[in-house]
């Protein structure tokens, strides 16, 4: 039977770097003061040696576990945000536990955030969800603010309204006038402040709006939408709030043989990835969810650490995107 692979030492890491088991250390702890060429040649030790840091050991050490928890209150919404925030956890030298309570309530997902932190298995908790954390323990707690207090899906940022009324426009500027909302749930902030772009976009605009039928995130409302048009209806685009919205849309569209878009245009939001290779590709709203997971990570890290809050992404988190699915209306 062959014997395990032995783990490189930190000591090992120090030599072969030609620098003190100090320096090591300092450079994993991500120290600002250290010099670039010293770092580069830590750097190139611990790839070439294949160092890992003992956590267990170090926890046991320095009562620190180097390990953060993200709490989900559902399985499905916040992939991509959360795949960002692991992958910038990781990259500060950090363990990631993931913990999903599906349907908990924001009580129930805060005493496990509590626990976790008064546990020490974890420094600090970043939740998808507002939840309240306070503990005996020192730990930090940040939210993305994606879920609302009842745990639904908020999926809007501060951008929303405008990015609505900027897809309008786009439509506008292409020659439509006419034009139907396949709203989301009303019930959902998102929705809410999708609606209100598109409004207040056909108002400036003077365009004409022959309706906003609202229903759940499914196709099943992009379809239903499109039964309130009737065969001559002069409406040359719909604006469905969402991408799943807007599949459902398509499939009535193809229904009815309206080509999209030579007869109808359809856009929708999430960027969804399957719909890029719709026949054709869906117009719609690119959400950066993976720079909001980024940065949810970062503040939790500097938090953590005890350092300075990051500063906020520059670049706008929402951007309009038009694929095949949106182009001039048909000549009358």
């Amino acid at each position: 039977m062959s014997q395990p692979t032995r783990r490189p030492t930190i000591r090992e890491v120090a030599k072969h770097a030609g620098v003190s088991h100090q320096t090591v250390s300092r450079f994993l702890r991500d120290d600002p003061t250290l010099r670039p060429q010293t770092r580069k040649a830590v750097e190139d030790a611990v790839g070439a040696l294949g160092y890992r840091p003992n956590l267990a050991a170090r926890s046991m050490r320095t009562r620190r576990s180097g390990a953060v928890a993200i709490v989900l209150p559902t399985m499905t919404g916040p992939e991509r945000t959360v795949a960002a925030a692991v992958e910038e956890a990781r990259s500060s030298g950090f363990r990631v536990e993931v913990i999903i309570g599906v349907d908990e309530s924001a009580a129930a997902l805060s005493a496990r955030a509590r626990d976790l932190l008064d546990s020490g298995q974890v420094e600090g908790v970043l939740s998808v969800a507002p939840i309240v954390a306070a503990t005996d323990r020192a730990g930090a707690v940040i939210d993305t603010g994606e879920y609302d207090q009842r745990m639904r899906a908020v999926e809007a940022v501060a951008g929303d309204v405008e990015t609505m009324a900027s897809l309008v426009r786009a439509l506008a500027d292409l020659g439509h006038r006419h034009l139907l909302h396949a709203a989301g749930p009303q019930g959902w902030n998102s929705a809410q402040l999708r609606l209100r772009g598109y409004l207040r976009a056909i108002e400036e605009l003077g365009l004409t709006s022959h309706g906003e039928p609202a229903g759940d995130w499914h196709p099943e409302t992009g379809i239903k939408a499109m039964a309130t048009l009737d065969d001559d209806s002069p409406v040359t685009a719909v604006v469905a709030a969402s991408d799943r919205i807007a599949a459902g849309v398509l499939s009535a569209a193809a229904d009815r043989g309206w080509a999209v878009p030579d007869r109808i245009s359809v856009t929708g939001w999430d960027d969804m990835l399957l719909m890029r290779y719709a026949t054709p590709p869906l117009s719609t709203v690119v959400v950066d969810r993976e720079t909001a997971g980024r940065h949810a990570m970062r503040r939790l890290i500097a938090a953590v650490r005890g350092e300075a809050e990051p500063p906020a992404p520059e670049t706008t988190l929402t951007r309009v995107t038009l694929r095949g699915s949106s182009g001039p209306p048909p000549r009358r």
